[in-house]
Parts: C-alpha cells; structure tokens; sequence
C-alpha cells in the first residue's frame, strides 16, 4: 500500500498523487483539504487526519477510510462505494447521495441525508452511531437513513425537525421517539418482525466494521419513518 504525506499539499496535489498510486494507499497528515477522492472510483483509501468538506463527494466506487473525524458535505451525491468514518462528521453528510454507503461511528451535524434520493437497484445507505443535528432527511426522496443512538440512550436521538419535506425513502431511529416531534406527512411507527429483518443486514455490516455487537444493538426499541405522501407540499398550492 502506497503511503501519501499530505501535509502541505492542496486538494488538486493531493488527488493527483493518489491518482498516481495503485489501487490502495494511505493518507498521512491530512488537515482540512477539501474534495478527496472526488468523481473517483475502484480506490481503496485509508485517511489519518481531518479530512476536509467534501470528502468523497460524486465517488463511484472503491472504499475511503477515516481513522478521526470528517467535516462537511461527507459523501456529497455520491453515486457508489462505501465511505466509514470512525469519528464524527460535520453538516450536510450525504447531501444529494444516490447510491452507496456511509457509516459513521460517532455523531452527524445538521441535514445529515437531505436530498438523498434512489433510483432502480441504486439505494443509498447511511449509517450513523450516535445522533444526528437538526433537519435530518430533509426533502428525503429515497434511500435509508439509521440513526443508533449508542453512546446516550436516554437523549433525543436527533435535533428538531427531522424528515422535513419527506416524500420518499426510510428511515430508522434506535428510540422510541417519545421526545421526537415528526411533520404531518410522515408516519412513525414501532418496527414490526419485517422492518427488523431488513434492518439486521444493514447492523451486521456496520458493526462488523465499528466492533460492535449486534445483537446488543438490535435489542433496543426502533422506530421507522416513512412518507404518507408522495407530495408533502400539496397543501400550499391553491386549486383553480
């Protein structure tokens, strides 16, 4: 594996030297450099450092690895490929995502999910094991969004207003919800023997990644989210 030191290098720098690489290779020094691994694919990647926003943002394949934090716009309309971070990321995580994976080990900011959207066998995915800021799914058209809670249970998994303007896709929450206020055109609901089945795929994988037990995961109340609508907006349009 080819081993990069980044520091000191720009964005345009840095992704030209992985270019260069094979198909494996670490990132050291990394420190706040934007647009890593942007539009690549079939790259195996594994980041030491702080990568900047928009880490792997249109990726199309391959794996990014990030052994800290990340900050905004993780995984921007990523098309494929799977991005793992084992610390926290910033805002806006998945903005626009249309295929592929993200798995988060710790927290999201704000409007983690918005715009995600699915198209025939593309589904995106995102995974993340703490909580989640404010506007979580924010005009969510496809795709699934977990949300596992894991460090403190007894908080409110995500910020206010999460799935504003929901109109498509899933989502999961490891809580009852209790404390959670949900707009009109969503139903929340207990997840049932099927909904749990499809979510255990989904679990096996990140905590085969993170360490995690997934059984200890899976044994806590989840709650799933889903559009009632198709049209969230219909009631701000005047008929003639």
């Amino acid at each position: 594996m080819t081993l990069i030191n980044a520091e000191g290098l720009d964005h345009k720098e840095l992704n030209e030297a992985i270019r260069k690489t094979g198909d494996a290779c670490t990132l050291e020094g990394c420190c706040g450099q934007r647009f890593i691994a942007a539009g690549m694919s079939g790259r195996d990647i594994t980041i030491r450092g702080i990568p900047g926003n928009a880490l792997g943002a249109y990726l199309n394949g391959g794996t990014l690895t990030v052994l800290s934090n990340a900050q905004d716009a993780v995984g921007d309309t990523m098309n494929a490929g799977t991005i793992v971070v084992h610390g926290s990321i910033g805002d806006a995580a998945g903005y626009a995502m249309r295929g592929g994976k993200i798995y988060v080990r710790g927290n999201a900011g704000y409007r983690a999910g918005i715009h995600m959207k699915a198209y025939e066998d593309k589904v995106p995915l995102m995974v993340i094991g703490g909580k989640a800021g404010s506007f979580l799914g924010e005009y969510q058209a496809g795709g699934i969004i977990i949300v596992l809670n894991l460090e403190t249970p007894e908080d409110k998994c995500v910020g206010f207003f999460p799935c504003t303007g929901m109109h498509g896709g899933k989502m999961f929450l490891r809580s009852d919800c209790k404390n959670v206020v949900f707009p009109d055109q969503v139903t929340a609901r207990r997840t049932d023997s099927e909904d749990l089945r499809e979510l255990r795929s989904h679990i096996t994988e990140y905590c085969s990644l993170f360490g995690l037990d997934t059984e200890k995961v899976l044994s806590s109340a989840f709650t799933v989210v889903t559009p009632d609508s198709s049209n969230p907006y219909t009631q701000m349009y005047v008929a003639n």
